[in-house]
């Protein structure tokens, strides 16, 4: 996964975030309700959906106002963006925003992405690099310690290159797709299963992750040039992989022996591979994960 040097992605809205602002876990007021909302996480692990149910109620902090003072935005070039992960976090920011505004009416951008280092506060409370990277409703606003990626690769075996970085990033912003499109709503997120609300809801993400990849190398910035060079089926199969690590099925294997449908909140790996593949090859319209039969979830 390239960018084009000459794209412009100085519109991405990613900030780092000096620090660790938050509680850490078992230290501190309330860390051992930040210690359950781990342990519940972990099944989880990646990508993690509306954790205000979980982080923000158990730390209680949710609706208070976050300290983003210190946020540094980034400024960084596509070329910057080829070498280094948290350009590359602004490079798919500046692709993202591009993207879903020509795809859903009335569009309106998170709050950004934030860059935080093992720990800081959200609008949904408390968060650590255990977590994973999550979306929060609450402001609207990305999380993620990039020093996930590397974890990712050593528990998982994952490469987790560029192309799968950039999935991670989809999958968080295809949450907020579904927070302002009002899909989230009336919506189970504390059910498990593997047909439960929150697997469908995981399982679509992945599918317009797939879909905004799909079209990654067409989209333009203001001044027509491309952001992406063409992406190779060698980078494609990497994100694959990445889909299939963090399955439920996958990660509870390789976490406690065996796995256990009935705690399933993200899908199988196989699952997670098909909506991936559906949106790569389709379009955000083919993410119907909604009103279909469990069988047809894959």
């Amino acid at each position: 996964m390239t960018f084009n040097e000459n794209a412009d992605i100085s519109g991405g809205k990613a900030s780092r975030r000096s620090g660790g602002r938050g509680m850490k876990i078992g230290g501190g007021a309330g860390g051992g309700a930040i210690l359950i909302a781990i342990v519940v996480l972990l099944v989880q692990h990646f990508t993690g959906v509306d954790v205000s149910g979980v982080a923000g109620g158990l730390s209680g902090l949710q609706g208070q106002q976050i300290d983003t003072s210190g946020d540094e935005r980034l400024a960084c070039t596509a070329a910057e963006a080829n070498k280094d992960a948290n350009c590359r976090i602004q490079g798919a920011a500046a692709m993202l925003q591009t993207y879903w505004a020509d795809q859903v009416r009335g569009y309106t951008d998170p709050q950004g992405i934030v860059i935080f280092d093992q720990s800081t506060t959200t609008g949904c409370g408390s968060a650590s690099t255990d977590m994973g990277p999550f979306y929060c409703p609450n402001d609207q606003t990305i999380y993620i310690d990039p020093a996930f990626y590397d974890e990712l690769a050593q528990q998982f075996g994952d490469t987790a290159g560029g192309l799968a970085q950039l999935y991670v990033i989809g999958h968080e912003w295809g949450h907020h797709i579904q927070n302002i499109t009002g899909t989230m709503k009336g919506k189970n997120l504390s059910a498990t299963g593997a047909s439960s609300d929150s697997v469908r809801l995981e399982l679509q993400a992945d599918c317009y992750a797939g879909a905004w990849l799909g079209d990654a190398s067409t989209v333009k910035d203001e001044n027509g040039q491309t952001y992406l060079e063409p992406i190779t089926a060698d980078q494609i199969t990497d994100a694959l992989k990445a889909a299939a690590a963090v399955g439920d099925d996958h990660i509870q294997e390789v976490t406690q022996g065996q796995a256990n449908p009935e705690s399933f909140t993200h899908g199988t790996s196989t699952q997670r591979q098909k909506w991936f593949n559906t949106g790569l090859n389709g379009s955000p319209g083919s993410c119907q994960t909604f009103g279909i039969p469990a069988s047809q979830l894959g």
